[in-house]
């Protein structure tokens, strides 16, 4: 009988948690989906004060985001259909969009969003951010710095229908669980 090395084991390991994680999801098919479903969906005129209006509101919406603003905004801000993956979990509909913003908020020790710029191409708009996070039970404490871009696409009304993040949840999060963090910047080592 063979024995795994260690780190065949840690290898294991992590495709298990990977594997857990994503329990009966694709997250490519399931943003294809979202795509798809909302291809027709035109959002305000181009250079228009509603398209204006939609895009400071979604970035003042994450700028401040804390448990107050989830609760009293998130429904104001995404539409009842809305699509988000933040690369940790996908969510369909503002009701579990704001429960899942309440929950990551009570989380937080703080959190401030940085928009840099917008770009736009056809329905879709890209929004490229730095996140710095303070989470209560993870990275002791200190501020982790993310970059990343989100990309948005709205309805008429100027809700978001599709929120896809595109970002490394590994240096944003994972890194800092406890083992599990070992494990991933080891394996960034051999790579």
């Amino acid at each position: 009988m063979k024995c795994l090395s260690l780190t065949g084991f840690f290898g294991f390991a992590l495709l298990l948690f990977l594997g857990v994680m994503r329990l009966h999801a694709d997250p490519v098919a399931e943003f294809q989906l979202a795509l798809a479903s909302t291809a027709s969906v035109q959002g305000s005129e181009r250079g228009s004060k509603a398209e204006k209006e939609a895009i400071v509101r979604f970035e003042n919406f994450l700028a401040r985001l804390d448990e107050k603003v989830a609760r009293e905004q998130t429904e104001k801000v995404y539409a009842p259909q809305a699509f988000l993956n933040d690369t940790l979990k996908t969510i369909h509909g503002a009701p579990a969009i704001r429960d899942y913003f309440i929950k990551t908020a009570q989380g937080l020790d703080a959190m401030t969003v940085r928009f840099d710029d917008v770009a736009i191409s056809g329905n879709n708009y890209y929004f490229r951010w730095t996140m710095e996070t303070r989470m209560k039970h993870l990275a002791r404490g200190k501020t982790i710095r993310t970059i990343g871009v989100t990309m948005v696409r709205f309805d008429p009304e100027g809700r978001v229908l599709i929120h896809q993040d595109f970002w490394d949840s590994a240096q944003g999060v994972w890194d800092h669980v406890p083992v599990l963090g070992s494990v991933i910047r080891w394996i960034q080592s051999t790579l």
